[in-house]
């Protein structure tokens, strides 16, 4: 865990009905979810083996371990989930640090919170050396903490990280919204008592109390965000 929180923050959230914004990375942020299929893709193909295109929507979204293990078991593969994992952060780290391009909304949408001082955190479950790495790209400068899903005893759907983020913040969970694309991230997030704005990325996610839908960050900004926080419970 990463944090730089400065007084400024803290008095702001005090402040105010939304007290922190909690950000997903793969596919929330940044359009990588591709980027992990086809890493593994290409990983499984080097192991003698096709990755059949039903198992991404399994795989979206999970740890690291999950995801790799349930990839081992469906295909067999001879091949360690330690040594599997580590195959597949390098592959993924060489692809990001090329650059990553930002989800539609996203800039704008950073730029925002910045600009009213909002306290926002990346909460991932990639690994720490996944997030430097797509942050150099991106911008570390746009969030006072940063949660990685090694850092973490329990990784989503677990609350653990997003309870995290809200304690480092300082901040009540059910005062900050989190914005996630996958059905595993939203059920860390409800589950931590978080308000959650779903931006699909791979596979549909229904509405549901506590959380709205919507088809992209363009449709996102302070005001609908201070708008969610803001309904009763």
């Amino acid at each position: 865990m990463t944090s730089t929180v400065p007084a400024s923050l803290t008095r702001t959230a005090e402040g105010s009905a939304l007290q922190a914004v909690l950000l997903d990375m793969d596919g929330t942020l940044v359009d990588t979810e591709n980027f992990w299929w086809d890493v593994e893709a290409e990983v499984f193909a080097d192991l003698g083996h096709r990755l059949d295109e039903s198992w991404r929507d399994v795989v979206v979204g999970g740890p690291m371990t999950r995801s790799a293990g349930y990839l081992i078991e469906a295909t067999g593969a001879d091949i360690a989930l330690d040594e599997l994992t580590v195959l597949l952060n390098d592959r993924f780290e060489k692809r990001v640090g090329l650059g990553v391009p930002l989800m539609p909304g996203a800039a704008r949408l950073l730029a925002e919170l910045a600009t009213h001082e909002i306290p926002t955190a990346l909460v991932s479950a990639s690994h720490r050396r996944i997030i430097d790495r797509v942050l150099d790209s991106v911008g570390h400068h746009h969030f006072a903490l940063t949660i990685a899903g090694d850092e973490v005893t329990r990784t989503k759907p677990h609350p653990e990280p997003y309870l995290a983020a809200a304690a480092g913040f300082g901040a009540d969970p059910w005062r900050c919204a989190v914005i996630e694309d996958t059905a595993t991230g939203v059920a860390a997030a409800e589950a931590a008592g978080c308000r959650v704005v779903a931006v699909p990325s791979v596979a549909p996610i229904a509405p549901g109390p506590g959380r709205v839908v919507v088809p992209s960050l363009e449709q996102v900004n302070l005001r609908f965000l201070h708008d969610l926080v803001g309904q009763d419970r």
